[in-house]
């Protein structure tokens, strides 16, 4: 198989895993609080990282190792954080749909930390995707009025930790393998989320004898070892087979998915939330598309 199938390939595989991510915090969230949950899953999936590649963090450098620990908390720790938040006011669907944003904030991360340029329709790009956001944000509050959509500004963090995350791995991390980089980044916010997880109340008997105990705690299970884990690890493998850019563009395909989810979860979905999702979509387009090189005559 070639690279660029291998890339389209980890692509499709990661928006669909990645799309039901928002309805699995959701679902998780019904016995967990938003710090319970986060910290639940960094430790678990920690865990299961370790089992499965510990040997790869031998050959991670020392200069490496302040790279990772950033790409750590910045890629994972605090979005796990900010999503469960904001999912607790806006429906997984639109926490979805916002998540494409990070192809946008990619871009500005590019060019002010990077010094990567970008072109005219790539600013348009941005503008359409951040305008689109804007409207997606005001939709939602007349369709559910009794969510809080100043939420949704959790989101728009974690998409520019995101962002930031993909320009380090691309930029720094080239040498480090996959498997190194995701159990690299959990071996270095472990430790915070395991101090974290007893204070947070997780183990309190008012948690464990609740009515969603179990049924949530599966929930993140399943979110650990394959939202986090193992499409961790293919995003790693993906950013280094292609560019920041192109790897973030899964985005395009995860609002389909997770808005699947949700209208399957009874959410309301609106056609002015469409139309606001697909001006979202455009930007991430115009930002992802390459010029045409002129002919020559």
């Amino acid at each position: 198989m070639t690279e660029q199938n291998r890339k389209w390939i980890y692509l499709f595989v990661l928006s669909i895993i990645w799309g039901t991510s928002y309805i699995l915090i959701k679902k998780g969230l019904e016995g967990f609080t938003p710090i319970q949950l986060g910290s639940a899953r960094i430790v678990i999936a920690g865990f299961f990282l370790f089992l499965i590649g510990y040997k790869s963090l031998k050959k991670i450098s020392k200069e490496e190792w302040k790279w990772i620990a950033l790409s750590g908390f910045i890629g994972s720790f605090f979005p796990m954080f900010l999503f469960a938040y904001a999912e607790t006011e806006i429906d997984s669907s639109i926490a979805a749909i916002l998540n494409s944003l990070v192809p946008l904030f990619t871009l500005f991360v590019g060019l002010f930390a990077f010094g990567i340029s970008f072109s005219k329709n790539q600013l348009i790009g941005v503008l359409l995707g951040l305008i689109g956001a804007a409207f997606l944000i005001f939709f939602g509050k007349g369709v559910n009025p009794n969510q809080n959509y100043w939420y949704a500004g959790f989101v728009i963090i974690a998409t520019i930790c995101y962002a930031c995350n993909a320009n380090i791995i691309k930029s720094k991390l080239q040498n480090v393998t996959p498997m190194g980089i995701a159990v690299g980044n959990f071996a270095a916010i472990i430790i915070p989320a395991i101090i974290v997880l007893p204070f947070s109340g997780f183990f309190s008997i008012q948690v464990t004898s609740g009515e969603h105990f179990w049924s949530s705690l599966g929930y993140i299970i399943i979110l650990c070892v394959i939202g986090t884990c193992i499409a961790k690890i293919m995003f790693n493998k993906l950013v280094q087979i292609s560019s920041a850019v192109f790897s973030v563009s899964v985005t395009y395909l995860i609002p389909i998915v997770g808005i699947f989810w949700g209208i399957l979860d009874g959410e309301k979905f609106t056609l002015s939330q469409f139309l606001a999702a697909l001006l979202i979509l455009v930007g991430v387009y115009l930002v992802n598309k390459k010029k045409t090189p002129r002919k020559t005559s």
